[in-house]
């Protein structure tokens, strides 16, 4: 019985063991790659903001002018 428990116990520990060595090969980014991307993040999602924009101004004046000959 005790050889399981022991088993069980030297499985978790080896669990972490492994994470904290995994941990340890994590390359960080620096602060410059981290402002660039945040820049680059930022300006694509201000393009496909105004992309949306047009495109729901276009639609929508599509729909206003079908709505009109309609009549």
């Amino acid at each position: 019985m005790s050889e399981k428990k022991s088993g069980v116990f030297s499985k978790i520990k080896g669990f972490f063991v492994d994470c904290k060595n995994e941990i340890k090969k994590i390359v960080w980014p620096t602060q410059k790659n981290v402002l660039k991307n945040t820049g680059i993040v930022l300006m694509m999602i201000f393009l496909m903001g105004v992309f949306v924009a047009i495109l729901d101004t276009s639609f929508r004046e599509l729909l206003g002018l079908a709505m009109s000959i309609s009549r």
